[in-house]
């Protein structure tokens, strides 16, 4: 394979709809780290060490992406692509490097190409690790929308491009856990393309941690160069696109089972509602505490509609965008991969209405949330001034019999009597006091006992 390249396309986040205008995503810069790190060790090429210092969006070697503000184009350097330098193999021929870095809208784009010094080099299975592919795998870049490793070569007319691909496919992922499995071929600017996919073992289920890989092999002599550097931005847009689609998809889909508890939840307490008001004894305590939960559980809940909401708009958007940088292709090079026609049905038909419809089983939901908590609240309401009103009652019967009470224990002292009483079988005497007394306590118990029950009598009908 001559003419060979192997390029790195990698898609990071920098910011997200809930980061403030002038604030980033905590792990922002983390591409911008690992490809550094890489020059380290790795890939030692001299300059993507030093990638740091290339950067507007670094000062002094730390991260500062307020140096972004007011430029003019999506390039992060002052000069366009970097040459990194180059670094020797054991075969005698030397590997080249450049780096294009981009911030598209909301993203960091990395465009890493490594190609021997002489485009006449022939690279075969066993030479393609001197380019260290298991360096520019997903677990080592951890761009968190997703990359796309693409290889270009030029092959034989009577190569077998099919059976060429899959042996590159195998040699790239050689050393790991990953078996690449071709999913879509086609043709492109008169080429072959072949599109493979690695599973993580680890996230079977995550669309974002897929290993994307192209092999893209001209045997027809097309004039791939020029037509692909016309075509490079809407590429790289398309590329972009389509990790940005999965990566949306993928956190809708999380999103959604924590919607599903919470639906669950309320559904819950609709079945456990009728026994819950029935039994008076523990109604109103119940009730409330059910009242002090629901506000939170209904704000969650309502998290997880508008964050499904912006998923909706986001990936509709995406896909308009995807389908754009597909329509600019195939005017410049007259025709498109069918594997890029087939990923737009499928993010139409399936990803897009997949969202749709988990907004439609979900959204219901809401209301009842709210209805749920303004029927607490109104029985929780009627129950508490009924409590109110009995203990106000309850008062008003014992202040009655106490006021009663009062004024006729205060009018006792008139009965004194002059001279000592003689209980019965008793030589003493009571002093005249001991018997106003309780003269006095019993006329004010009974007093009070009878205007307390009429008191009672009064209220009962209110």
């Amino acid at each position: 394979m001559k003419n060979f390249t192997i390029s790195l396309y990698a898609f990071h986040l920098r910011h997200t709809l809930t980061d403030a205008p002038d604030e980033v995503d905590a792990d922002a810069n983390l591409l911008w780290e690992n490809l550094a790190k890489l020059g380290e060790a790795s890939l030692p090429f001299p300059d993507l060490k030093e990638l740091r210092s290339k950067l507007i969006c670094y000062q002094n070697g730390n991260y500062y992406p307020k140096g972004e503000q007011g430029r003019q184009t999506e390039w992060l350097t002052d000069s366009g692509r970097v040459d990194l330098g180059s670094i020797s193999t054991t075969e005698g021929f030397k590997i080249n490097a450049n780096i294009q870095p981009f911030l598209l809208n909301d993203t960091y784009a990395a465009d890493l190409t490594l190609s021997p010094e002489s485009p006449n080099i022939s690279i075969d299975i066993q030479q393609l690790q001197h380019f260290q592919p298991g360096f520019l795998l997903p677990s080592k870049i951890q761009a968190s929308l997703g990359q796309t490793l693409w290889i270009y070569g030029e092959v034989d007319a009577n190569e077998n491009c099919q059976e060429l691909a899959n042996k590159y496919s195998v040699a790239l992922l050689a050393g790991t856990n990953l078996n690449p499995v071709l999913v879509n071929y086609g043709e492109i600017f008169g080429s072959l393309l072949f599109e493979y996919q690695a599973t993580d073992p680890n996230e079977p289920q995550n669309l974002t941690k897929k290993s994307h890989i192209l092999i893209y092999l001209n045997n027809s002599q097309a004039q791939k160069p020029e037509l692909e550097d016309k075509a490079y931005d809407w590429l790289l847009n398309l590329l972009c696109c389509r990790h940005k689609i999965l990566y949306i998809y993928q956190q809708a889909c999380d999103r959604y089972p924590e919607a599903r508890g919470i639906y669950s939840y309320l559904e819950k307490k609709i079945k456990e509602f009728p026994n819950l008001i029935a039994d008076s004894q523990v109604q109103l305590p119940k009730l409330k505490e059910l009242l002090a939960e629901m506000p939170q559980k209904s704000l969650d809940y309502a998290r997880c509609l508008q964050d499904l909401e912006s998923h909706h708009t986001a990936i509709t958007t995406n896909i308009s965008n995807y389908k754009t940088c597909l329509e600019q292709i195939t005017a410049i090079g007259g025709d498109s991969p069918k594997l890029w026609q087939d990923f737009l049905n499928r993010a139409e038909n399936q990803w897009q209405e997949q969202i749709k419809t988990y907004l439609k089983y979900l959204t219901p939901g809401q209301n009842l949330f709210e209805q749920m908590i303004g029927t607490i609240r109104g029985i929780v309401e009627v129950e508490q001034a009924k409590r109110d009103q009995r203990l106000e009652r309850t008062v008003q019967i014992i202040g009655t019999g106490l006021a009663v009470g009062a004024l006729v224990a205060s009018s006792s002292p008139n009965s004194l009597r002059e001279k000592p009483i003689l209980p019965p079988f008793a030589s003493n005497t009571l002093h005249p006091f001991f018997f106003s007394f309780l003269v006095s306590f019993s006329a004010a118990v009974i007093a009070g006992i009878i205007a307390g029950f009429l008191g009672w009598l009064w209220t009962r009908g209110k």
